[in-house]
């Protein structure tokens, strides 16, 4: 896989030369990548605009029909032509795309034993969060995570005629893909023929605010054919339509851009321009009751302004079962001075307690090279949390030595329902932190100064509102 994302980054360099920058080369690739996968897979797309049609033309007759390929795979019904949908040809020299297309030729990409447009779409963000290209991450979040939140949240839609599961924030469709993953292993690859086009067309949905990304979460559901329902827009600040869900997986983006307003949502009980709280106020609003969620949120967001009160309402309305503190270094290389968790709950009962699991603490940080995220850092959390997606399996508290712990919810209370708890000596803190580049420390920083931004934007908007 190494081998196959050099090579295509590699040609990436090629083409900037030719004008085509770097996110239109992931778009384009993209493309390609779907129309080559759809020909292995033998999908039938449209009987003259195909790859094998494609990759037998050169010179101006190959852009031509490249053109007209994207123009009329846009014509077509339903998912397709969702795909496609404002799909133009970037490529200026025939003999680049000419080149690109015998790259991708060279392998068979379905035979791989990986989501191969995820994969390689991961590993383009990579050498592009290397080269410091900024915001390189901010669609995608690491697939051993993904896969272990799903395992444990088992998003098993067969039996129920209503079942649905979301993504708010969907990027390029990781939780949506891997929940249909795991289903298809739960079922061994055939689902019950009575559900299997309910299952497929009326169970996975999504929002995604920039359409680039959308457009491959919309791919990697089609070659794994399933019919998603992907909404572009914005969560938070769009009028929600009435959909609920029974489960909802989401890494909200990280950071402050865009956040400089309250939204104006009449289910939103907190008004604060913190995208993070504001996506946990979104999720909490379109669960359905018994709907259970897990969502991604970093450090701050468990403590700064206006959580405590966000936090409580949540804990009246919601069982918030389960904390996991993600490994330092999680989301390496895309934002590496990021530390995250994932907070568990299930809509319908009030919360008694909170389990959390300390997944940092004496544990080095993740590399991208040494010490790359896989399963194996999840896998004592997955034995602690158990098989019972609601949180309710047998659990045993560890103790301050140990890593797996409950808190009463006066214990919660008394810190003012910021849930930021820690119990366990880091013996490893300050040593990585003063190891921090000078990347790593400017991160942190303008998540702070972010936070700051926001308090002060809450304050004028409040001495506006009172000038009034």
């Amino acid at each position: 896989m190494a081998d196959v994302v050099n090579k295509l980054w590699g040609f990436c360099h090629t083409l900037r030369h030719e004008g085509i920058d770097y996110n239109d080369y992931i778009e384009q690739l993209s493309f390609l990548l779907f129309l080559k996968m759809a020909d292995e897979k033998e999908v039938n797309l449209n009987g003259t605009y195909n790859w094998q049609t494609l990759k037998n033309k050169s010179g101006g007759d190959l852009m031509d029909h490249y053109t007209d390929t994207l123009r009329e795979l846009a014509k077509e019904q339903g998912l397709l032509g969702e795909i496609f949908t404002q799909a133009q040809n970037r490529f200026n020299n025939p003999v680049s795309l000419k080149r690109l297309l015998n790259l991708i030729d060279e392998d068979e990409w379905t035979a791989m034993d990986v989501d191969i447009k995820g994969a390689v779409f991961e590993g383009l963000l990579e050498k592009a969060a290397s080269e410091g290209k900024k915001g390189a991450g901010q669609y995608f979040t690491p697939r051993p995570l993904i896969q272990s939140i799903v395992r444990l949240m088992k998003p098993d839609p067969r039996g129920r005629k209503t079942f649905t599961i979301c993504d708010p924030a969907c990027g390029t469709g990781g939780f949506l893909v891997s929940s249909y993953e795991w289903l298809m292993r739960e079922c061994k690859g055939a689902l019950p023929r009575e559900e299997a086009k309910r299952i497929r067309e009326n169970t996975y949905y999504g929002q995604e605010l920039v359409a680039r990304p959308r457009r491959l979460a919309l791919m990697n559901m089609y070659l794994h054919g399933v019919t998603p329902k992907i909404k572009l827009g914005d969560t938070i600040y769009n009028t929600p339509t009435s959909d609920k869900f029974d489960i909802i997986l989401a890494n909200p983006p990280f950071g402050t851009k865009g956040a400089n307003q309250a939204p104006e949502r009449d289910d939103f009980t907190i008004a604060t321009s913190s995208k993070q709280l504001n996506f946990v106020q979104h999720i909490m609003s379109t669960l359905k009751p018994g709907g259970r969620a897990a969502i991604v949120l970093p450090d701050n967001v468990l403590f700064e302004d206006k959580a405590g009160e966000i936090f409580e309402i949540l804990m009246q309305d919601c069982n918030l079962h389960t904390i996991l503190r993600l490994p330092r270094g999680t989301f390496t290389p895309y934002a590496q001075g990021i530390r995250a968790n994932v907070i568990f709950f299930q809509k319908g009962l009030p919360t008694e307690k909170v389990w959390i699991y300390d997944n940092r603490s004496n544990i080095e940080g993740i590399t991208k090279k040494d010490r790359p995220l896989t399963s194996k850092y999840f896998e004592e959390f997955e034995q602690c949390y158990g098989d019972d997606p609601n949180g309710h399996g047998k659990r045993g508290d560890q103790g301050e030595i140990g890593r797996f712990r409950c808190f009463s919810m006066d214990e919660v209370k008394k810190r003012g329902y910021k849930l930021d708890i820690t119990w366990m000596k880091d013996n490893n803190n300050g040593d990585e932190d003063s190891l921090l580049d000078p990347a790593e420390l400017a991160t942190e920083a303008i998540k702070e100064l972010g936070i700051v931004i926001d308090n002060l934007q809450e304050i004028i908007t409040l001495l506006e509102s009172n000038g009034e």
